[in-house]
């Protein structure tokens, strides 16, 4: 048996960064803290999290919505790959992440309980308010005598 979840988080970005860094190398590594090798189409491997998640790439709507078939090392052989969908929507202050995680294994409640949050959301908004910051720090011009 399987189960479902839906969570959620806001982000200080708007969601055209959001869906950029999810699906580049660099980006997702600097997001996570943890590498991550990510292609930028459907039909794409990825893996994150040097190599505990793998998947690949099922559906993108740029900007709004991206879909992934997702297992971790944690998943029996004869587990089916789950499926994650991270939905984007703009808000005033930056993206609502919305991720409905399906297909999950029975008893593999740590993604919902804590995983998702830890590992993604809260690093993911670490990441974007440093970018937020590196980008509004212009220097500003001296001052003529």
């Amino acid at each position: 048996m399987t189960y479902e979840f839906k969570l959620s988080c806001t982000l200080p970005a708007p969601p055209q960064a959001v869906f950029a860094a999810w699906l580049d190398c660099a980006a997702h590594s600097a997001m996570t803290g943890s590498e991550a090798k990510v292609g930028k189409s459907i039909g794409d491997p990825y893996s994150a999290w040097d190599g505990y998640i793998v998947g690949k790439t099922l559906e993108l709507v740029p900007g709004k919505r991206i879909v992934q078939s997702w297992r971790t090392t944690e998943f029996e052989p004869e587990d089916p790959d789950s499926t994650i969908v991270v939905d984007l929507e703009p808000t005033k202050t930056g993206t609502r992440l919305t991720l409905t995680h399906r297909g999950v294994p029975d008893g593999q409640t740590s993604y919902e309980n804590g995983g998702w949050q830890d590992f993604y959301f809260a690093p993911m908004q670490a990441y974007f308010e440093r970018e937020k910051k590196k980008s509004g720090a212009k220097p500003r011009p001296k001052p003529k005598p």
